[in-house]
């Protein structure tokens, strides 16, 4: 994985480029992040970089919490820690923070991701770059088949009695026959939303430094307010703008051609 941030959806909008043209975008209040640890192969067996974002207020944070943080915080556990000769992390002496996420490198950070040091979105991502995004979708409680998956429902008739919603026979679903299983991964009604997703290769449009916001074309899962993680994509197929530029002038005349055989 990729160094990335943590920020909250603010809400879809939607631009103007140069050209005129209209873009749907989402409006992501993205860092800045203080880095709280850093992960070692020594010491945790693997590359990562745990950041924290938005400050929690003092009262509100338990004594762990606070301890995670503040480089001063007095307890006997870690006065022991000292007694014993057991080396103290470096602490990044900020505010109790609200969400705490990790992100897992390939190697170490470079030299200027340290504890205590303050990432902002201009730091990690750039204008035209692509990204992923991974948020969770709105939970809707415990749904049936036409609300999850979409299905028809039974006839809606006189002749149907209390079945209208129903998801019909699943007699035919068993894995094997005689066995009363049915296949795994089968569409029937269950918890709706509430889950990871992973919104991949989004084009980020614009960045405001000032107000630490990250403009991104397209939606991103989960509500206003949520909670999301943006990082560099990893998908190796990504077309370059030539490429685009082509299939999109190919695009363009084919909907020319079929246009001008419908009016034939």
């Amino acid at each position: 994985m990729a160094m990335g941030l943590l920020g909250l959806k603010v809400g879809m909008t939607q631009i103007f480029d140069k050209d005129g043209k209209m873009a749907p975008v989402t409006v992501i209040e993205l860092g800045p992040c203080p880095v709280l640890q850093i992960r070692t192969p020594e010491r945790d067996k693997y590359h990562a970089v745990q950041l924290g974002f938005k400050d929690k207020l003092r009262r509100k944070a338990i004594r762990a919490e606070r301890g995670h943080v503040a480089g001063e915080f007095v307890s006997k556990r870690r006065e022991g820690l000292r007694q014993a000769g057991v080396q103290i992390l470096d602490k990044a002496n900020c505010e109790p923070q609200k969400y705490i996420r990790e992100f897992r490198l390939d190697a170490a950070p470079p030299a200027d991701i340290k504890v205590g040091a303050v990432l902002t979105a201009d730091q990690i991502f750039k204008e035209g770059q692509n990204i992923d995004v991974v948020g969770t979708s709105k939970g809707r409680g415990y749904t049936g088949v036409m609300k999850r998956h979409n299905f028809q429902g039974m006839p809606a008739a006189h002749g149907a009695k209390k079945v209208h919603r129903q998801p019909g026979s699943t007699a035919s679903n068993a894995s094997n026959r005689g066995s009363g299983r049915p296949k795994k991964g089968i569409n029937m009604a269950g918890q709706h939303g509430n889950a990871q997703i992973t919104v991949r290769n989004l084009d980020v449009v614009k960045i405001d430094k000032e107000k630490n916001l990250l403009i991104v074309r397209g939606a991103v899962p989960g509500p206003n307010g949520g909670l999301v993680m943006v990082r560099p994509t990893n998908k190796k197929d990504i077309p370059t703008e030539e490429e685009r530029a082509k299939a999109e002038l190919a695009k363009r005349k084919g909907k020319g051609v079929e246009i001008a055989k419908k009016k034939k």
